[in-house]
């Protein structure tokens, strides 16, 4: 089987998750995967989508296409499956404001697929507005790579948030509860893995820039992974991927309960939830203290993030492209 996978960036993450770490089991399975970037002009736009034909299907990663594209990529392929892990039927800027351009593209490409993959149950339920052939597949990970010996700083106890930039608003929403944090604890750090940073009155900040290299290390020497997300219809998408890459370097995770999040963390087991400031405060106080529940409850998250891995997810994803290309 030949399939045509076209994704607006390979360099992000979403690509690197949802279909980077799978074309090994998917080349292993006799699924031959060619990766188009989609180009930014018309011309080149439409040599790519014509290209389609030479292919048993096309894998479209998240990009909803305009009219003209969506028509030429309707003649072309023989089949499409669209993969999609964000409400991107919503503007991430005015979620609460319904968008006639973000809505019309999503439900453009839904209507033409020939299956949906959708990253959680939230997404899945909007795509079925408009198409009963709609799958749930989690965003998964390699749990094998943070499977290594770094030592903690026994000194310190590090708090954890890794995510892009556009999303550093989110930890800046409990920055309250953090600085408070630091007036409590004199040995609390906060670790940020991203491009930019933010400071934090009171807490010391490491400033971690994000590399492939890096970020498993980083993570597996901190000691509490957070995940505050705001409450609102383009946050309820999110798949929670971070909670994931927290849970396989064996850390609790305090997290707000939003979208997957609730899902993800079981209260008192792998972490705990935080709806408000004080909760925040609890909680991380509460981690910060005992050294112990830290270590039990990171293992607990360890065993149930092997759910997600990419040889469980992997083998899933086959079946579904083999389902639509075959059907």
């Amino acid at each position: 089987m030949k399939l045509l996978i076209v994704t607006n960036n390979p360099q992000r993450a979403s690509y690197r998750q949802r279909i980077g770490i799978y074309l090994p089991v998917l080349r292993d399975n006799g699924i031959e995967c060619q990766v188009a970037p989609l180009p930014s002009g018309s011309l080149a736009r439409w040599k790519l989508l014509k290209r389609a034909e030479g292919y048993d299907g096309v894998f479209l990663h998240k990009k909803a296409l305009n009219f003209i594209d969506a028509f030429r990529l309707k003649r072309s392929a023989k089949k499409l499956i669209y993969d999609f892990d964000d409400a991107i039927m919503y503007s991430p800027g005015s979620p609460e404001h319904d968008s006639r351009a973000h809505l019309g593209r999503f439900r453009r490409i839904v209507k033409m697929a020939d299956m949906i993959i959708a990253g959680n149950s939230y997404l899945a339920e909007h795509a079925r507005r408009f198409n009963p052939d709609v799958e749930v597949l989690p965003t998964g990970l390699d749990t094998s790579v943070f499977k290594q010996d770094a030592k903690k700083d026994k000194d310190k106890v590090r708090l954890v948030w890794i995510g892009s930039k556009s999303t550093l608003d989110y930890l800046a929403e409990i920055r309250p509860a953090l600085e408070e944090i630091g007036s409590r604890f004199d040995n609390v750090v906060l670790r940020i893995i991203c491009d930019e940073f933010i400071h934090i009155r009171n807490m010391a900040v490491e400033e971690c820039r994000w590399s492939e290299q890096k970020e498993t290390t980083d993570l597996v020497t901190s000691d509490i992974g957070l995940a505050p997300l705001p409450d609102n219809r383009f946050t309820r998408g999110k798949c929670g991927f971070k909670i994931l890459q927290y849970a396989a370097a064996g850390l609790p995770v305090i997290a707000s309960p939003v979208g997957v999040n609730a899902d993800y963390v079981r209260e008192g087991v792998n972490g705990f939830l935080a709806s408000d400031c004080s909760e925040w405060i609890e909680k991380i106080s509460l981690l910060v203290r005992k050294s112990e529940l830290r270590k039990k409850m990171g293992e607990a998250s360890k065993q149930q993030v092997q759910q997600f891995d990419v040889e469980v997810l992997g083998g899933r994803l086959v079946e579904l492209i083999k389902k639509c290309l075959k059907g």
